[in-house]
């Protein structure tokens, strides 16, 4: 048997002391952490997450509140009315007789919405905006209607084809006269635009346009010459007359009672008095 010696090396200047290793079976003493670290922690999330919406409701009811204590010193009654617009056939006046009663209101309680439909009803008037200017005032904005034309009996069109029945439309004698079918009032009104241009280089002015139950146009122009346009292709129809007017026509316009384009390749002329014996109306065929 071999024994083994081991040699402990102790540092020079003396000895040191060896802890005492603990005893079999004792239990080691361990450190206990604090009461507050071992709970749970809050949650403030949740918390955070309901602060916001309450503040707003509570900033919503306040601000509700505060309007209705300031209300009464805020709501002062209407003490000037604007008309704004170019007006050439309606007064200032008459409008602001129109809405005096809306005018008695105050500021924040007046009826703007009724106050612009009272004001298209007026027949001269074709828009109004209507809003109020801080602290006591409304301003009004209008449009007026811009007659272009006469529609059948005591009516008169706008630019857009639509009637209107102003008291004075026996005064506009001079506008030219459409007629037609009630629905047609529209279609009408752009078939005269397009028509008055192409005839307007040839020295016509249209006097009356009517759109017949067959759908067929007649024209009636300024300087007594009758047209008869028939239903279709209208455009093509007055190229055609423009072409001859300036080989064949131009010179004897004065004598022409009527001209009709209801030919396919040509036009008739009915005249004033016979170019020819026996002869009052002549056939003109397009090359």
């Amino acid at each position: 048997m071999v024994a083994t010696l081991r040699h402990h090396s102790q540092p020079i200047g003396g000895a040191t002391r060896r802890k005492p290793a603990p005893a079999r079976g004792a239990s080691r003493m361990v450190a206990r952490e604090p009461l507050a670290a071992r709970l749970p922690k809050p949650d403030f999330g949740v918390l955070k997450r309901l602060t916001w919406p309450l503040l707003l409701v509570a900033l919503g009811l306040g601000t509700y509140e505060l309007a209705q204590r300031l209300l009464p010193y805020a709501d002062r009654p209407i003490a000037r009315v604007s008309v704004q617009g170019e007006l050439s056939y309606i007064s200032q006046k008459a409008v602001k007789e129109r809405i005096a009663p809306y005018v008695s209101a105050s500021f924040f309680t007046v009826d703007l919405a009724g106050m612009r439909a009272e004001l298209e009803q007026m027949p001269w008037i074709a828009h109004a905006e209507v809003r109020r200017v801080w602290p006591d005032q409304v301003a009004i904005s209008l449009e007026e209607q811009l007659p272009v034309a006469r529609w059948g009996d005591g009516a008169l069109l706008n630019n857009q084809g639509r009637a209107f029945a102003p008291r004075e439309a026996a005064n506009y004698e001079h506008l030219p006269l459409l007629s037609g079918p009630k629905r047609a009032q529209q279609r009408v009104m752009q078939q005269y635009q397009v028509l008055s241009q192409l005839l307007r280089p040839l020295g016509f002015t249209i006097s009356s346009l009517e759109l017949r139950e067959h759908g067929s146009w007649f024209i009636s122009t300024a300087q007594g010459v009758d047209i008869l346009l028939g239903r279709d292709h209208l455009v093509d129809k007055m190229r055609r007359l423009a072409s001859i007017h300036d080989k064949v026509l131009k010179q004897q316009i004065a004598n022409v009672a009527r001209i009709d384009l209801r030919y396919a390749n040509g036009l008739a002329v009915a005249w004033r008095t016979p170019v020819a014996p026996a002869v009052t109306e002549t056939t003109v065929a397009v090359q």
